[in-house]
């Protein structure tokens, strides 16, 4: 499956035209070519590279499935890896890659299915004032628009952290193994976020860098935006990472508190009956008391076990250990 737009002077002259009329529009002057394949094949990605003269390295790259994000600059391009991010119904963490190619006047991106790039060009046609500054515009159409879906997705995460912290310290002691399990899934989620936020900072740092300071555009004031999204995101990552750190600890040091108070009551319930056992067994030796043997001597030795239990009883509670 291939996309392919064409804007001539900053306006949309044409759409979906075959692959094959990339490089012929590309000799005309004033015009600017986007061109999408979604999961291309490896012949399908050589013979655009021939034809748009491409580095094979970069090639290489764009079929790969582990690469990091990062920027590359080749003699006749740039090759920029990205990846999306968003969480599906059961809160697991879906990433979902896109590498660009940019050229003196064309954008060429590859990606998987799972990334939705009507988005993107929503923003381009949102920003056509934009498209002046040639592929560099759509770069950053793209780069917005992935950036976005990060903090996006941090919010929704944001939002479940709040939500254990609130339960944290509601739980019954029944549902200390759930929070322990959600706590473990966020801390990991915001491993996987960090192997993607981080990177980004060298991107949009070298984006920056090749800018002209000198003559600052309304491009280079988006970019500058778009970085300053980067660095919140790797800050409120970090910050999430954090938190879960610490209510993972507070979530043992409560288990541990809950497993203490526990043992602390049964000892106070053992010594509770340990009074009655002790007063009963020596009556057991066969030793004469006062009464043995009739029955108001019963009831005293029962109301003394009684009156002994409810004072150990409220000896302990006095003290909260019950």
């Amino acid at each position: 499956m291939a996309r392919t737009r064409v804007w001539r002077k900053e306006v949309l002259e044409k759409e979906d035209f075959p692959m094959s009329a990339v490089s012929d529009y590309l000799q005309e002057n004033d015009t600017l070519v986007w061109a999408d394949l979604c999961l291309p094949d490896q012949d399908d990605l050589n013979q655009l590279a021939d034809e748009l003269g491409l580095d094979p390295l970069a090639v290489e790259d764009a079929l790969e499935h582990h690469e990091r994000p990062k920027i590359d600059r080749y003699p006749s391009h740039l090759f920029v890896t990205t990846y999306g991010m968003s969480t599906n119904a059961e809160n697991e963490l879906r990433l979902s890659r896109v590498s660009a190619f940019v050229l003196p006047r064309a954008l060429v991106t590859v990606r998987g299915p799972d990334f939705d790039i009507e988005p993107v060009v929503r923003a381009w046609d949102d920003n056509p004032d934009l498209l002046e500054f040639g592929p560099k515009a759509l770069l950053y159409g793209l780069l917005d628009v992935v950036v976005d879906g990060h903090l996006s997705c941090l919010q929704e995460i944001d939002d479940r952290v709040e939500d254990a912290e609130d339960r944290l310290f509601d739980q019954q002691p029944r549902s200390g193994h759930d929070i322990q399990r959600q706590t473990y899934m966020l801390r990991r989620q915001m491993t996987g976020i960090r192997k993607v936020v981080l990177p980004m900072r060298d991107v949009a740092d070298t984006l920056i860098r090749h800018a002209d300071p000198a003559h600052p555009t309304e491009l280079t004031e988006r970019l500058r935006d778009l970085h300053d999204h980067v660095v919140r995101t790797n800050e409120w990552n970090d910050g999430l990472r954090d938190t879960v750190a610490t209510m993972f600890d507070v979530g043992l040091s409560l288990a541990n508190a809950n497993l203490n108070q526990v043992v602390r009551k049964l000892s106070g319930w053992a010594a509770i009956i340990a009074v009655p056992t002790a007063v009963t067994g020596f009556y057991g030796q066969n030793v004469p008391y006062p009464g043995s043997g009739t029955m108001w001597g019963f009831l005293v030795s029962t109301v003394v076990t009684i009156a002994l239990a409810i004072g150990v009883y409220a000896i302990f509670k006095r003290k909260g250990w019950l």
